[in-house]
Formats: structure tokens, sequence, C-alpha cells
């Protein structure tokens, strides 16, 4: 097995000092760079968000209609009273429960991608 070790030499009788003309130019690809970053992850999140809250217009349809579901088993299920009838209903309302949980989850996204969004803002502003 070889190991292999880099060792950089550094002429320590010359001084690090770079030019104004260099300090310059370096912030300025250090401050652009962060910049663009910012841009960048703007962009993404703008995407995300997009998509996030479609899929929440899509999980609100859907629990309306398992909400709807539900109650209308649960109303079967009284008028009946038959054993199947409260599992289709205690069914339903699982699955109703399920897609509001999803629901708020997909929410809390949204509001912390929205968070996120305002503090690349910030930075942006500052930048």
């Amino acid at each position: 097995m070889a190991v292999t070790i880099a060792v950089s030499t550094f002429d320590l009788s010359r001084p690090a000092v770079l030019s104004q003309s260099q300090q310059r130019s370096s912030f300025r690809s250090i401050h652009g760079m962060g910049k663009r970053m910012v841009e960048r992850r703007l962009r993404q999140s703008s995407t995300r968000l997009k998509a996030l809250r479609e899929e929440l217009r899509v999980i609100d349809e859907q629990l309306a209609m398992m909400t709807d579901e539900a109650g209308d088993k649960g109303i079967r299920a009284l008028v009946s009273e038959t054993p199947g009838a409260g599992a289709e209903y205690r069914d339903a309302q699982a699955q109703a429960d399920a897609m509001a949980r999803s629901r708020a989850h997909v929410a809390a996204s949204i509001g912390q991608l929205e968070a996120r969004q305002d503090e690349l803002l910030d930075q942006l502003q500052r930048a």
C-alpha cells in the first residue's frame, strides 16, 4: 500500500501581500460568487415552493373528498348498526386523518421554505 503526501512550500522571505487591485478583484469575485449562489438558491427555493403549493392544492382536494366520504360512512354505520359498516367508517376516517397529517407536513414545509427564502432575500439585499 502506497501513501502519497503532498507538501506545499512557501517562500517565507517574500511577504504574502496582495496589491490593491488584486484585493479589489479578489473581493469582487468572492462577493459575486456569494451573490450568484444566493440567487441560485432563491431560484431553487422558488421552484420547490411552487411544487409544494401545487401538492398542497391536490392534498386539499383529496382531504375534502376523504372527509366527506368518512362522514357518509359514519352516518351509514350509525344507521345500519352493522360491524362491517363500522369498520368501513374507521378505515375511511383513518385515511382522512393520515391525509390531514400529510397536509400539515406540507404546510409546515411551505412555511419553513418561505422563511428560508426571506433569509436569502435579506442576504441578497446586503450583498
